[in-house]
């Protein structure tokens, strides 16, 4: 099992572009955020997935777990609340990059509490996004991370750094250096290096086993501790927008490394050239068919064949 853990959320996204005068386009609602999409990516994909966060009782949080299950994501993980749904308000440019505005306070997923120790047959952890950043839910997922780590759970952090929820820089980025010594694998944007300030041969040195960066449409390449550095290309695709790119990557590596019972520290360094461009080729693919679609849309496994 594959246990994904960290916020849902509702996104709101633009049907169009604004047209005369008009301040704002009609605004669509959709299912979202980083580890909700990266736990329906898997399920689409096939894999045995748990989704564990705290999700509203609202009408959203219906939603979001309605979603999960058409998915054939796990619930049992889930605690819930009578506080509102995370809402993110996206915003599409031109080239289909999207960026965000969040309306986080007070919402359900930030009183995520730690949960018992993880079932004995979960063979990783993912994390990431704002649920490590908006407080007291991110000690909560901080201490879940070390604590699923030092027991030999295999652990992917995405970061998918949102730099208008992180109020002290300097901090944050002392914190993720320190999440590394449990991490097995980093998936990191050109956009998350540039604000962190660090590098992947860096950052392998303080504890990943491998560190995987993602280009956008020029493709993905992974640095492994052994020293390394495999590329493979993007797909191309006509772009509807990027939103949940990022997250079906992290679905996609922990979907294909599970298929090859690969969820180790020794087993990713031992995947060689050709099976590090084998995992990163499907998760291009997987990718590119996301951002073919509106919203967070990641392929289901027959769309891969």
């Amino acid at each position: 099992m594959i246990v994904v853990a960290g916020e849902s959320l509702i996104d709101l996204v633009p049907q169009r572009a604004a047209v005369g005068g008009e301040a704002l386009p009609p605004l669509l609602p959709r299912l979202g955020g980083g580890p909700f999409n990266t736990a329906v990516a898997l399920g689409r994909l096939g894999a045995d997935v748990t989704f564990c966060s705290r999700v509203s009782t609202d009408g959203f949080g219906e939603a979001l777990l309605d979603g999960l299950r058409a998915a054939g994501v796990g619930t049992s993980l889930v605690q819930r609340g009578p506080e509102p749904t995370t809402l993110a308000v996206a915003a599409i440019e031109a080239d289909g990059s999207a960026g965000y505005g969040f309306y986080a306070s007070g919402s359900a997923d930030r009183l995520f509490a730690l949960p018992p120790e993880l079932p004995a047959g979960v063979e990783a952890l993912a994390l990431g996004t704002c649920s490590l950043v908006l407080e007291p839910g991110a000690s909560a997922y901080e201490a879940l991370l070390h604590r699923e780590a030092a027991r030999g759970v295999f652990t992917l952090l995405d970061p998918n750094i949102r730099p208008g929820l992180i109020s002290e820089p300097d901090a944050y980025r002392a914190r993720f250096t320190r999440w590394l010594a449990s991490v097995t694998l980093l998936k990191v944007s050109e956009d998350d290096v540039k604000w962190l300030g660090g590098s992947p041969e860096e950052w392998l040195g303080l504890g990943p086993a491998a560190v995987v960066l993602t280009h956008g449409e020029r493709g993905l390449t992974v640095y492994t501790r052994d020293g390394a550095e495999i590329s493979v290309p993007g797909v191309e695709v006509t772009v509807a927008d990027t939103i949940g790119a990022g997250d079906t990557v992290n679905a996609a590596l922990l979907d294909d490394l599970a298929r090859r019972a690969a969820l180790a520290s020794e087993a990713l360094l031992s995947l060689g050239s050709a099976g590090w461009t084998e995992v990163l080729s499907f998760a291009a693919r997987a990718a590119a068919l996301t951002c073919a679609r509106t919203g967070a849309e990641p392929p289901y496994a027959s769309d891969l064949r």
